[in-house]
């Protein structure tokens, strides 16, 4: 009934790709594929820094969290996509379920955010002040930071949804999306959804955007600290310490950024579900194949494992 607000509960119906049936059957394939990848490489790169003595430091500690992070984050958005591309229908959520979604979608979100930002902030302190990077990021330092992440993300997340979920909706509102983000539930009631979505996307700018320039920051003074380098070789040793955690938060930046921050008008269904799709389900699977073939300590790691694990002839 079109009169009926969020007090009955609604059931949301997700539309997914159930528009676009052709695509249906190869993506369901892609993003199966894609969700394994990133649960054995996430679940990889949490043993290697578990077991493994060479990485137990601090930029590796971040590493193991940041994959616990990813795992969850895929874990959350993944079944439910695959789920939605194996029915030629529109899938129903219930309220309970699309809220619940969206909650946990934020909290890993910003948590990511936020962690990105500390390993920055370790790449700093580990290149500019070489000499005090034990006593700055002691265990107790680095487990306040990645505290603070949760924390930052929890509040955020209950901010948002208690916003968004306390307005009014139709009875069996279609999301046209495959999973219930942000800006296209809140779309999607019925009354009092300007203000909300004013103050949404204020909150989302500054989440995104303090981070990326605390980041920004951080890598300028590293550049500065290359360039003094009298060795070439040292500036090539010090860079590739940070070039992987350079090309995740340009991927995870970037594609938050072309999601959330450019402007809606002209932009399409289907685009924002194909940039959404890279941005929740591909991204959380790059950033451990990036760190294992582009850092030598993960891959030496690595071969350890494997030459333990293998018979002996």
């Amino acid at each position: 009934m079109a009169g009926e607000n969020h007090t009955t509960l609604p059931e949301f119906l997700l539309l997914g790709f159930s528009d676009l049936k052709a695509l249906q059957g190869p993506l369901f394939w892609v993003v199966l594929l894609v969700y394994l990848v990133t649960l054995l490489g996430n679940s990889l790169i949490i043993l290697l820094t578990q077991v493994s003595p060479a990485l137990h430091s601090p930029m590796y500690f971040f590493l193991r969290q940041l994959s616990v992070v990813e795992l969850f984050y895929t874990t959350n958005i993944a079944p439910r996509t695959l789920a939605n591309l194996a029915s030629p229908h529109p899938q129903a959520i219930s309220f309970q379920g699309c809220a619940a979604q969206m909650y946990v979608f934020i909290v890993l979100g910003i948590s990511e955010c936020c962690l990105l930002t500390a390993m920055a902030y370790d790449r700093y302190v580990a290149i500019c002040q070489p000499l005090h990077y034990s006593t700055i990021l002691s265990p107790r330092a680095c487990m306040a930071m990645v505290g603070t992440s949760w924390l930052t993300g929890i509040i955020t997340a209950t901010t948002h949804a208690s916003l968004i979920f306390s307005l009014p909706f139709a009875s069996h509102p279609i999301i046209p999306h495959f999973l219930c983000d942000i800006l296209p539930v809140l779309r999607l009631a019925s009354a009092g959804k300007h203000r909300s979505e004013i103050s949404v996307m204020t909150a989302t700018v500054v989440f995104i955007m303090i981070p990326f320039s605390l980041i920004v920051t951080s890598y300028i003074r590293i550049l500065g600290a290359i360039l003094a380098m009298a060795s070439t070789q040292s500036r090539r040793k010090v860079f590739s310490t940070c070039s992987s955690h350079l090309l995740v938060v340009s991927l995870f930046f970037g594609t938050a950024s072309i999601t959330y921050i450019r402007p809606q008008a002209g932009s399409s269904v289907t685009t924002d579900r194909v940039l959404s799709l890279f941005y929740t389900v591909v991204t959380p699977m790059l950033n451990p194949i990036i760190y294992t073939l582009r850092n030598k300590d993960v891959r030496r790691a690595l071969q350890h494992l494997v030459k333990r694990q293998s018979p002996s002839p």
